[in-house]
Order: C-alpha cells, then structure tokens, then sequence
C-alpha cells in the first residue's frame, strides 16, 4: 500500500494518516438529485448557492486565463468578467494567489481523470502510453499548474494550498496506476515523482515552443518516458 509520507498529509481534507495514496479520492455529490430543493434547510440552500457562485468564479477566470495567461489573472478582471463588484470575490478568494490555486487543483483533477480514463479500455489496462500523452497533451494547454508554483511557498497553509496539494496526490496517484511504476516504497514514489516532474517539464517546453526549437518532437520524447517510469 502506498503511504504518503508528505507531512502535510493529515491535514489534507482531514485525511487519517493512514489513508492510501492509491485509493485516496474526493468524495462525490452523487446523491443531490435525491434531495429536493423544497426539502434543503437555509443553511443546505445557502451553501448550494455559494457553491453556485464560486463554480461561476472559476469559470470567468478560466475565460480570463485563457484569453490573457493565468500568470496575467487579477481579482479585478475576473471580477468584470463574471460580473461582479470586485469586492464580492474577497468572499471567495482571499488573493489572486487562491484564486490560481483553485484553478491548479482543478487542472490536477482533470489530469487524473483523463489518465484513468485512458489508461484502461473496457475495464482492461492498455499501457501506459496513452494516459501519458493525455496528460501531456492537457498540460501543454494550460499554464495554471505553473502560475501555482509561483503562489506557493513552505509558508502556504491556506485551504486553496491544502486542496491543491490533495489534487495533486491524486494526480500522482493515478500516474502511478496508469504507469504501472511499482510505488509501494520511498523509492518507488520518488520514481513516481520525477516521472510526473518529467512530464511537466517537456509540457512547458512544447509549449513555449522549445521543444521543437531542440530538434524534438513530443511523439519521440513521450515515447520514452513510459520507459523511464518502470523501474528495473
């Protein structure tokens, strides 16, 4: 069983120190519709609406950053995007910073849905390869998960920081999975991690256009990486 050694793991969505870094995963609302809204409490109606609000957020600065760079993002222009005084988004959003944060985590959650779906076929594993370029073709779209690196620091310990960091083990976790790479010890999560690394890193350079600029195509450096990530 793969057992994160991350300090931070006990306060991730409070998540016993025992939780498995392969099974771990968000819980899902997959029951609303069995609650009608005449039936909610206040309290039930107001966190759906505030909810509400705060997927409309991210979609406006999902817009914003794909217009201007999540790096260019503003509570200001997100704001006038979605329509709102720039204010109201304090409510939600502390900072800018948060506000990249919770786009990150929702490109990490993206990137592990992708890899699971397909890395397997008619409930049967087909190797590595085409998880691997779903995730390299998604993160060569997006430059969140780059804009987020900036927010962060050792000092981060706000719930944007700790969402993020659940995303991302989930992420790794489903790389894991989709690889095959052994990661039941430290090494074998060290492998899992510079393989994602790895990853991330050619991603920025397809899409900076230095790939190409070394003589590289994405088919022959993804090809590889599958390679890298078992370990012998």
């Amino acid at each position: 069983m793969f057992r994160i050694n991350f300090y931070y793991i006990n306060n991730i969505l409070q998540t016993p120190s025992s939780a498995s870094f392969l099974n771990w995963d968000f819980p899902e609302s997959n029951y609303d519709w069995l609650v009608s809204p005449a039936l909610q409490t206040p309290s039930e109606r107001r966190l759906k609406a505030r909810e509400a609000t705060r997927a409309g957020i991210l979609s406006a600065a999902r817009r914003v950053a794909n217009r201007k760079g999540a790096a260019r993002l503003s509570l200001r222009s997100v704001a006038l995007e979605a329509g709102f005084a720039p204010a109201a988004l304090y409510v939600y959003f502390r900072n800018k910073d948060e506000l990249v944060l919770a786009l990150a985590a929702e490109d990490l959650s993206e990137i592990a849905r992708q890899v699971k779906a397909t890395a397997r076929r008619d409930g049967k594993v087909i190797g590595p390869r085409s998880a691997v370029s779903a995730a390299f073709a998604f993160l060569s779209t997006t430059e969140t998960l780059a804009a987020a690196a900036s927010a962060l620091n050792p000092q981060t310990k706000s719930r944007a920081a700790r969402l993020f960091n659940g995303h991302l083990i989930a992420a790794l976790a489903a790389l894991s999975k989709a690889t095959e790479t052994p990661a039941e010890s430290r090494e074998g999560q060290l492998d899992v991690l510079l393989f994602a690394a790895a990853l991330a890193g050619l991603a920025v350079l397809a899409r900076s256009g230095r790939l190409a600029v070394l003589g590289f195509t994405p088919d022959e450096v993804l090809a590889r990486l599958p390679q890298m990530a078992v370990r012998t």
